[in-house]
């Protein structure tokens, strides 16, 4: 696979909210937690490490903020480049588009992480326009993957 055909995790979604409120729900971990992680150990700033937290799923993220440009671009190293650009369509709504890139390992694996990224990203993006739209917290990320949340004994469905 040459650098010219890498694959790039691309997902997009139409928010009805103005820009502003919607880079906020990425950057505030007070928004963010109620559509896609359950904690984090600070708000997003430029420069700044911050670590993500999955506390169902046992797991945590450190992510470094390369860019914080408001409303309009975020940019973050998790562990490769996450792109998220916030496009102010002038009536109220926001077309948010994420993209992630640089994934490593032999081809088949940046394949699967791509195509795993560009899942996870989607689910996100479906979870915070039903939250910034209609205010519920619909729980995409935690049902995603149930069997694997640790300490608890959900039964699994039999035939």
């Amino acid at each position: 696979m040459s650098s010219a055909s890498a694959p790039v995790a691309r997902t997009q979604m139409l928010i009805r909210a103005p820009a502003a409120t919607v880079f906020e729900a990425f950057v505030d971990p007070a928004v963010t937690s109620r559509f896609w992680f359950t904690r984090a150990s600070a708000p997003l700033q430029a420069g700044a490490d911050v670590i993500w937290y999955w506390d169902m799923y046992g797991v945590e993220g450190q992510v470094h903020v390369e860019t914080l440009e408001r409303p309009h671009r975020l940019r973050i190293t998790w562990p490769n480049p996450v792109d998220w650009r916030f496009d102010d369509r002038g009536d109220g709504t926001t077309l948010v588009t994420i993209e992630a890139s640089g994934f490593t390992g032999d081809p088949d694996a940046r394949v699967r992480d791509a195509l795993d990224q560009q899942e996870g990203f989607a689910l996100v993006l479906a979870g915070c326009k039903a939250f910034l739209e209609h205010g519920i917290a619909l729980g995409l990320v935690a049902d995603h993957a149930p069997d694997a949340h640790v300490g608890t004994s959900s039964p699994k469905s039999t035939p």
